[in-house]
């Protein structure tokens, strides 16, 4: 996003400032809504970004906390609302609750900062590592519509939704995962330990090895010898470059997103964990009555995945030209026509925000079907595999001595 400098008058009164967008014509939009009359807008030349001022929090006791003890507290604080309890006493409860050594401290700041005056959702927002721009601007929402019990419940079922997201993916791949990591020890094991003896057996008998056998003996005086440590090396050299592209690079970060959207079984199933994420999230913030922009904005932040980033900041662009929402998502080929028809009944009903819930319910139906289908899939693959790898390494060892035998006899 860029960064404008803009003048103007605002309840009879000069003004001036910055204000960052995606471009000139949405930092006129946002200054509309902030009932400012423009006399002048233009970008910043010293600025690419708007640097807002933040609070100074000590790293050390306001680290990042486990999202589930995030849910935790927010659960309890939904539930004390609910009740009836005042916000303050709600905070002080969840306070005497907290057990989590970084989580503390946040709250105990909270509390203070609620105590002495500030709205809910500007003193969690202090934190932004815990409490992304979804979870405050729900606390927004409820706060302005004086229903925040309802939309700390909402607030709730997001963060569940993520966690089961999270959960069902770990679990999909724990067995596998398992049966690889044991595949290539007992493989390596094997290079090193078992190869050898052969290696130094056959060696003694003078015998012609197969190409099989010779390779397998070759690899494993590779390993044992400095090629090892080599490939060691290598491997750490590559992850590092590649957590460092990751980070500099956008070009690599958008290449690998793409690779990995489009990855055989895994693709389709982060697809739609993203897409029932996201209209769980849209139809949520529209029913508190946030503009189209803002929802599109905080809806984007719901991944880091740069195709859909990409996809989305198109998509908002495309409002201010006054294209019917649907029509921009199904000109973005990353989202599934399904998507943009839904979307698309929406808009001919007026029934937006129920038609994001359903997409939201479709789409996690949809997930958790993936992820069903995901594990009858790979589990027999990586059995196969392990099965493969152990039994041909055997077969190459075996075979010299096979041979021998058949002469014999």
């Amino acid at each position: 996003m860029d960064v404008y400098d803009y003048k103007g008058i605002k309840g009879g009164k000069y003004t001036n400032g910055e204000i960052e967008a995606i471009n000139k014509d949405e930092a006129a939009y946002k200054l509309r809504g902030q009932k400012i009359i423009i006399t002048g807008l233009e970008k910043s030349k010293t600025k690419s970004t708007k640097t807002l001022p933040e609070k100074k929090i000590n790293t050390k006791t306001t680290g990042k906390v486990p999202p589930k003890e995030i849910l935790i507290m927010t659960k309890s604080l939904a539930t004390m609302v609910k009740a009836g309890l005042p916000v303050l006493d709600a905070i002080g409860m969840s306070k005497e609750q907290a057990k989590h050594k970084k989580l503390i401290p946040i709250t105990n700041e909270i509390y203070k900062d609620v105590e002495s005056g500030q709205p809910l959702s500007e003193a969690f927002g202090k934190y932004e590592k815990n409490f992304d721009s979804v979870y405050i601007n729900m606390l927004k929402a409820g706060e302005a519509s004086g229903k925040l019990d309802i939309f700390l419940n909402k607030l709730v079922l997001v963060l569940e939704k993520r966690e089961k997201i999270k959960s069902s993916i770990k679990g999909a791949l724990f067995y596998p995962a398992i049966l690889f990591t044991i595949s290539i020890s007992v493989m390596v094991l094997m290079l090193v330990k078992v190869v050898p003896i052969f290696a130094s057996m056959y060696e003694n008998m003078g015998v012609e090895l197969p190409g099989a056998t010779k390779t397998i003996l070759s690899v494993s005086a590779f390993i044992k010898g400095p090629g090892g440590l080599f490939t060691l090396i290598s491997i750490v050299l590559i992850a590092l470059t590649h957590k460092f592209l990751m980070k500099k690079n956008y070009n690599y970060r958008k290449f690998f997103h793409l690779f990995f959207l489009k990855m055989p079984l895994f693709g389709n199933l982060i697809l739609k964990s993203i897409l029932a994420r996201k209209a769980l999230i849209m139809g949520n913030l529209a029913s508190a009555g946030v503009n189209l922009l803002e929802n599109i904005d905080i809806a984007t932040t719901v991944t880091d995945n740069v195709i859909i980033r990409e996809a989305m900041e198109n998509i908002k662009r495309g409002v201010f030209s006054g294209t019917e929402l649907s029509k921009l998502y199904q000109s973005e080929k990353i989202f599934p026509l399904t998507f943009s028809q839904l979307i698309k009944v929406g808009e001919k009903t007026g029934n937006i925000e129920e038609i994001y819930t359903s997409i939201a319910t479709y789409y996690e139906e949809e997930f958790d079907n993936a992820v069903e289908a995901l594990s009858k899939t790979i589990e027999p693959i990586m059995i196969v595999f392990m099965g493969l790898i152990i039994g041909l390494l055997l077969l190459a060892l075996y075979s010299p001595i096979f041979n021998i035998g058949a002469i014999i006899g």
